[in-house]
């Protein structure tokens, strides 16, 4: 069985709270888990201590039994020190859309024309 280490998300409408569950990857993300190892309250302020919530010990369990972690919960791990930070490389995300990169094409080429003159 393949299972997750992910967020299940609970509260109500625009007042988001989070459970970190332990899943069979097949369930759906608010469906049936195996077990609850934490909470993330991202209403919290960043620096307080119970925005994240976890069991550190069984969520270790759950990856030496070949659990994987989702990105979101890749990162609480890593600001909990279980995990050795990865290098991260998004080089599209500065690049401009297509449209932005035209409009900078068309404002050169005016400006190119424009000291020719």
């Amino acid at each position: 069985m393949a299972t997750k280490i992910r967020l299940a998300r609970g509260g109500s409408k625009k007042r988001p709270f989070y459970a970190i569950v332990v899943s069979d990857s097949r369930m759906p993300r608010d469906g049936r888990f195996l077990e609850k190892v934490g909470t993330y309250n991202p209403l919290l302020p960043k620096d307080s201590e119970d925005r994240v919530k976890m069991d550190v010990a069984r969520v270790q369990e759950w990856i030496a039994k070949g659990a994987q972690p989702t990105d979101r919960v890749v990162r609480f791990l890593e600001a909990a020190g279980v995990v050795a930070k990865t290098q991260r490389s998004n080089p599209k995300k500065a690049v401009p859309g297509k449209k932005a990169q035209e409009r900078a094409k068309e404002r050169a080429e005016k400006a190119a024309a424009a000291s020719a003159e």
